[in-house]
């Protein structure tokens, strides 16, 4: 079982890539589907200009993880690239989270018109709430609501060390 882990994360990120576009291509159509048949009377050019703004997001973080993650084959059906790893930290966590919320809200509007977009924002203002909360926490040197400075609290060892008079230096 040469690269046994390439392997798993190969077949991990097709399976991953493979929900996500059916999940993808069902929630459009969905959309699609219920605005062209169901509320065709409120499908307008604005409507239209919404959805087309406001789930190009997900359309754009869904190509970029099929080009990012989609694993690569050699003729012979070995592995010549496995992808990155979509169960990453960081960036990559936060750009599922964008599409999972543009899913929902794509399904809010195609059901409820097109106030539901409104949903849409609170991504941006959650990243804006959390910018502002750190560079707050940044700028106070990390103090508590009353304006205290918060000491880093001391580890039993490092207490212990200090009621002895501190760590003493041998010198040979």
């Amino acid at each position: 079982m040469a690269q046994k882990a390439t392997k798993t994360l190969a077949a991990s990120n097709a399976r991953r890539l493979n929900q996500t576009l059916y999940a993808t291509l069902f929630i459009h159509g969905l959309f699609w589907l219920l605005r062209a048949f169901v509320f065709r009377s409120s499908f307008t050019r604005r409507s239209l200009i919404l959805y087309l703004v406001l789930s190009a997001p997900q359309l754009f973080i869904n190509f970029q993880f099929e080009r990012i993650a989609r694993p690569v084959y050699h003729p012979d059906g070995s592995i010549k690239r496995a992808g990155e790893d979509l169960e990453a930290k960081g960036l990559t966590e936060y750009m599922w989270d964008v599409m999972y919320w543009t899913y929902g809200c794509i399904l809010l509007a195609s059901v409820l018109g097109d106030w539901a977009w409104v949903w849409w924002a609170v991504v941006p203002l959650y990243s804006v709430y959390l910018a502002y909360t750190t560079y707050t926490g940044m700028r106070g040197g990390f103090t508590d609501a009353a304006g205290v400075p918060q000491p880093g609290a001391a580890s039993k060892r490092q207490q212990k060390m200090e009621k002895r008079g501190g760590q003493k230096v041998q010198y040979r």
